[in-house]
Parts: structure tokens; C-alpha cells; sequence
């Protein structure tokens, strides 16, 4: 069993080191090493945030190379929604300028890539046990709350017991403060390991630990990752909530011939 503590830093990417099947490849990009000026600076893989379009495109075809990507990700248009796709639907994955509405995709077929944005949101991937099913989610506490997760487990149409999840960098729980709409949104999910009270009558919510009561209620058992904090690691990745004019990271997943 491998440590999921254990992160391993090749180029611009993080890779989890998770017990995921041998074909089964999966990574989280960081801010450094691209193209884009500031406040973009560097590694902005976003269209949608003001940045110059030549530079995102040019850092998304340096992600392809770096990360030897089988096929362009198809980038999805997030919008805290429970929608999930197949990418194997979409006979044109290099979408660029038509995003699909979605906030997960999974993939059935091999070197077909999933992938979704974030910058405090919580990247989820999963994948089976056999290698042959993977999935990538967008969890914002608004998709978290209404059922991102089950969307997408229920689109991966295998049993929840055989899948594996890791937790991709999101904001942590010492720094990520919420008002009333969000505690009430988790009521079956209030202790003190997920919201902690403040004294500006606000909370400090735990989104990894939401997550993982989530997947666990739903079967998935075998969990890794969790251990960063976009928010306070201002050089590796971008945070919305400490600069709301910035870039975003990707986190992608896809699975090779067994």
C-alpha cells in the first residue's frame, strides 16, 4: 500500500501517490513554469478568468507535451452544477472555444482525458480498481452540497466499493471561512472536525473532511490526499479567495491500455 502522504513533484505537476492500477495516470498542475504575466503568472490553464487567450492556449499544448497527454483534456465549463459528462460523448475533445456546461466528466474508453479547474475548489479524481474507469469532479461546497459526488459515482455505473478517490489541492480548514448558508448546507455533516465556530459569528469549514464523509457514506472507502492549501501556499497555486483576479490549475485523469 502506497503513502498517501507521499506527493511526488515532477516539472510543473504534483502526482498523487495513491494505489491507482499501473495505466492509470493522474496529475494537479502548479502556477510555475508557464506563460502568463501576472496576475496570471504562470501557469494559467483557464480561458475564462481575463487572461490573454494565446498564452492560455500556449500553456495548455506545454501541458499536453509535459504531461505526454494521449489526447487533448476536454475542458468543461464549471458552474457548481451536478452535471456530469462522458468525454467518450464528445468526438472533438480539443473544445476550447466551446467548453462543455459540466462540473465532472468520467471516461470509459482508454487515453481519453478528464479534467476540470480549480482555485480553492476541491479536485476530486477517481478511478476503479481494475484501471478501467476513471473521473474527474469539481467540488465547490455548492456541488459538494447538492450531490457532485453521487453524479458522478452514479455516471461511473460501477460498485462504489471497488473505486479509489484523491483529494486534489483545495483551501484548507484553518483558513476557509464561511457564513451560516454554508453550515446549514451540510447539517448532516456538522462536528468539530468539519466546522469550527469563530468569533465573528462565522465558521472554518473543512471541505477535505465534507468530502470524505461524502465518498465514505456512499461506499468509497479507499481515500488519499487532502494535505494542501491553495490559499496559503501563494507560490505553487492559485486561490480565488486571496486574489480574485487570478488563474486557475488543472487536475486531470485517464487511463491507458491495461
Amino acid at each position: 500500500m502506497l503513502n498517501n502522504c507521499n506527493i511526488l513533484f515532477k516539472k510543473n505537476f504534483i502526482t498523487p501517490t495513491w494505489p491507482a492500477p499501473l495505466n492509470v495516470s493522474a496529475l494537479t498542475t502548479v502556477r510555475e513554469g508557464g506563460s502568463s504575466v501576472e496576475p496570471y503568472d504562470s501557469f494559467n490553464l483557464a480561458l475564462h478568468v481575463g487572461d490573454d487567450s494565446r498564452k492560455v492556449l500556449a500553456n495548455r499544448a506545454q501541458l499536453k507535451l509535459q504531461a505526454n497527454l494521449p489526447q487533448d483534456p476536454l475542458w468543461l465549463t464549471q458552474t457548481h452544477s451536478t452535471r456530469v459528462v462522458n468525454v467518450g460523448d464528445f468526438t472533438d475533445p480539443n473544445n476550447a472555444k466551446n467548453p462543455i456546461d459540466a462540473d465532472a466528466s468520467v471516461s470509459f474508453q482508454p487515453n481519453q482525458v478528464c479534467a476540470i479547474l480549480s482555485g480553492d475548489c476541491l479536485p476530486i479524481l477517481l478511478c476503479n480498481k481494475s484501471g478501467t474507469r476513471v473521473g474527474a469532479i469539481h467540488a465547490g461546497w455548492r456541488g459538494l452540497s447538492a450531490g457532485i459526488v453521487e453524479a458522478a459515482i452514479h455516471k461511473l455505473d460501477c460498485d462504489p466499493v471497488t473505486l479509489l478517490a484523491w483529494l486534489g489541492p483545495a483551501i484548507g480548514p484553518t483558513v476557509y471561512e464561511v457564513q451560516a448558508d454554508v453550515l446549514s448546507a451540510f447539517k448532516e455533516y456538522q462536528s468539530e472536525a468539519t466546522f469550527k465556530p469563530k468569533q465573528n459569528g462565522r465558521w472554518l469549514a473543512n471541505i477535505y473532511q465534507l468530502a470524505r464523509m461524502r465518498l465514505k457514506e456512499l461506499g468509497v472507502m479507499a481515500i488519499y490526499g487532502g494535505e494542501f492549501c491553495t490559499y496559503q501556499e501563494s507560490e505553487r497555486f492559485y486561490s480565488f479567495r486571496r486574489s480574485d483576479i487570478t488563474g486557475r490549475m488543472a487536475t486531470l485523469i485517464w487511463y491507458s491500455h491495461p
